[in-house]
């Protein structure tokens, strides 16, 4: 099979029902901020509907396609950056900063139409873009998961290591589209249907893997933190505060806390809480408020006789696999193993 023949049907069709699929599990999971799953399925929507394009273009040779088959990609930089942008703790900012970054496309286009005549040169401004998006994420990226202070706690660490494979996949997508712009600067796009085949196999193979692991992905447990600093006369006491907050209104219970509910709560900015934690305690703040989870957990376990399920999701665990992870790396043993050894031991004594 040729080129084009896999163009005409299969792998275009296959990647837009892909993206489709990412686009209706995005929008359902629990991310703490409705509208970074908002700006995640217009991604994955408009990733769809451009594979599509590309199906249309190529393989039928449907040339009035052309022009909304090379300005969406434009936008795929600024939703996949406006999703994570959107879990910061400046929410009242975000309006003009989401503005901005979806003018800018179209500021673009309008400049370069009135200084270039050529349309195949818009390659090279999309190759830009997704180098530009890529580096926002980079400096997103090392700001640290307790910067995306919007999510639910048990969300951050591992949003935070997704931006990694967001700014992986612009790269892909800068890579492939460079090599597409250069053929049709050298060889007037001869070689395009051959380049857009051979990037679209590892493309899928890429959504396939995402699909099979984000069902289960978002209940996966954070990494450990970088170690503590010496923690100042400031730092410490706004740990406390947090500790009391935690301990008298049992805010750990809630599977939606976040840092910047906790930080409203406390009249301080995330920032700040999130460094006294990490300095006090050498955990985030995710790590942190699991800690008064676990022993809640843990008393449930020995005082009770309600089952793991239930105290999992009494304690303010989304998932039993979760509360199970967090428990055992905590204490060492499952929470059945845990409930059977107290027993035995209160049975000696």
């Amino acid at each position: 099979m040729d080129s084009s023949a896999m163009l005409t049907f299969p792998l275009p069709v296959m990647t837009a029902a892909l993206c489709s699929a990412l686009a209706v599990l995005v929008w359902r999971a629990e991310l703490g901020c409705r509208r970074a799953n908002l700006l995640f399925v217009a991604f994955f929507g408009l990733s769809a509907v451009s594979s599509l394009l590309v199906g249309l273009r190529f393989g039928y040779g449907l040339s009035p396609l052309i022009p909304l088959q090379r300005i969406l990609p434009l936008y795929f930089g600024p939703f996949l950056y406006l999703g994570f942008a959107a879990l910061l703790p400046d929410a009242s900012g975000f309006l003009r900063r989401a503005l901005r970054h979806l003018a800018a496309p179209v500021a673009a286009l309008a400049l370069f139409w009135l200084l270039v005549a050529d349309m195949r040169q818009l390659d090279w401004l999309i190759s830009a873009s997704y180098l530009a998006y890529a580096a926002a994420l980079l400096r997103l990226w090392r700001k640290g998961p307790d910067a995306l202070a919007q999510a639910r706690l048990d969300r951050a660490g591992l949003l935070h290591r997704w931006m990694l494979r967001a700014v992986g996949l612009l790269v892909f997508v800068l890579l492939l589209d460079t090599a597409i712009a250069a053929d049709f600067a050298l060889f007037g796009g001869s070689h395009v249907p051959a380049l857009i085949s051979a990037g679209t196999v590892p493309l899928l193979v890429m959504l396939l893997a995402l699909l099979s692991v984000l069902p289960a992905v978002f209940s996966a447990p954070g990494r450990a933190a970088a170690a503590a600093a010496p923690a100042g006369r400031v730092t410490a006491d706004t740990e406390e505060r947090l500790r009391h907050l935690l301990q008298e209104e049992q805010l750990f219970l809630d599977p939606d806390l976040s840092v910047q509910r906790l930080a409203k709560r406390l009249h301080i900015p995330a920032r700040e809480l999130s460094a006294a934690v990490n300095r006090t305690q050498g955990q985030n703040v995710s790590q942190y408020v699991n800690r008064f989870r676990l022993a809640h957990a843990a008393g449930l376990l020995e005082s009770s006789d309600r089952s793991v399920t239930d105290i999992a999701a009494g304690s303010g665990f989304l998932s039993r696999s979760n509360f199970y992870r967090a428990f055992q790396r905590v204490y060492g043993e499952t929470p059945s193993q845990y409930r059977k050894s107290r027993a035995a031991k209160e049975a000696d004594a």
